[in-house]
């Protein structure tokens, strides 16, 4: 560790100096990443266990490692240092990472469970990533918040932001920040999908040649790519849903004033909110549950919002039958036209046949085929 706090230091004291361009921080921002997770590589491996599966890994699956001695907080940060170190180089999904801030919560956390008798909060261990533009004041370190500007390296936060803040409280432990589109895709025509001058061009883990779509683009490939157990994004019109599509992930994108733009660098007042990505409908629901809440530095969106947060959480609604006797409506014009024979269009069926058969025992489920676009309120007053 005292490696690691030099390493630190010495990155801190680029950040700080004004003598140095931002070019010149961000390539020693870049070494100094990669002598941080070289140091990890080199670590003697205490808190690493081999045994537990990465890959697909959820909050439950991490509990249950946690609760019956096979894997430590510590443990599963260092895995996914070594993740992120084996696959970032190619997939540009990451623009800093905290190896000390994050090992240190790491050791909180496992030193909680072992003081702990009690019920341990939601997120308890769980390793998070936070898109560039949520301020994240940092746990002892030198994480910027720079929407992947280079014009805003060194903007160090005083503060966390309200979802930050609130993760905290539930227990998660911060790995750093994901890339995205620069400025949250508001920079300029024809800048691609996924790129910044900070994080380079972020590739769909799945298709590389594919879209990873934006601004949300580095949280869905990190979260598809399994470099972090869950990861935040941002959106204002489809930042979230349209990444976490593309990079085959799921994405929830809250209902403005649920969750806090304190500390966010946002695009709109009225459009913009912050939500969960992550590989499965339960992992996001279980970030979605602790972040939303009122927040008085975003008082007006959120004492709104918090009025239709259900009473006793959302995670009651994750039950296997839940969409039992529903009736979904196919959007087929613009959004589910696939080609005929196509691939796409051969899943997508598969996926509604398994749905009609026993895996939901949905007996009754009824499909809309519906030709053309409709308002929300129109679709919900059909179905509904």
């Amino acid at each position: 560790m005292e490696q690691h706090n030099s390493a630190s230091q010495i990155l801190s004291s680029i950040i700080i100096s004004p003598a140095f361009s931002p070019r010149t921080v961000t390539m020693a921002m870049t070494l100094s990443l990669c002598y941080l997770l070289l140091l990890v590589l080199a670590g003697d491996g205490r808190g690493e266990v081999a045994a537990f599966e990465l890959e697909e890994a959820t909050i439950d699956s991490i509990h249950r490692a946690f609760a019956t001695g096979g894997l430590t907080s510590r443990g599963l940060v260092e895995l996914y240092l070594r993740r992120i170190a084996s696959l970032d180089p190619t997939l540009h999904a990451i623009i800093e990472i905290d190896p000390d801030g994050a090992l240190a919560a790491a050791d909180r956390a496992d030193a909680a469970a072992r003081s702990s008798s009690g019920v341990l909060p939601p997120l308890h261990g769980v390793p998070v990533l936070l898109k560039d533009n949520i301020a994240a004041a940092g746990d002892g370190g030198v994480l910027n918040a720079t929407a992947g500007s280079l014009a805003m390296v060194g903007s160090r936060p005083a503060r966390d932001a309200g979802v930050v803040e609130r993760l905290r409280r539930a227990g998660a432990v911060l790995l750093g920040t994901a890339s995205l589109s620069e400025w949250c895709n508001f920079r300029g025509p024809g800048i691609p999908a996924g790129w910044s001058p900070r994080g380079g061009q972020g590739r769909n883990p799945y298709v590389p040649s594919a879209t990873t779509c934006s601004s949300s683009s580095g949280s869905a490939i990190a979260a598809a790519s399994n470099m972090a157990a869950v990861t935040i994004g941002t959106e204002t019109d489809g930042s979230i849903m349209c990444p976490s599509s593309y990079n085959s992930v799921v994405g929830i994108k809250p209902t403005v004033g649920l969750t806090s733009r304190a500390g966010v660098i946002i695009i709109s007042q009225r459009m913009d909110t912050i939500g969960p990505i992550t590989r499965t409908v339960s992992d996001a629901v279980h970030v979605l549950e602790a972040i939303v809440g009122y927040d008085p530095r975003d008082a007006e969106a959120t004492r709104m919002g918090s009025r239709y947060i259900p009473e006793g959480g959302y995670k009651q609604f994750l039950t296997i039958h839940g969409l039992r006797g529903k009736r979904l409506g196919i959007l087929r014009k613009d959004f589910f036209r696939f080609p005929s024979g196509s691939v796409q269009e051969q899943v997508f069926s598969d996926h509604f046949r398994t749905m009609r058969k026993g895996w939901l025992n949905l007996d009754k489920i009824t499909f809309y085929n519906l030709k053309q676009p409709m308002a929300l309120v129109q679709l919900r007053s059909m179905l509904f």
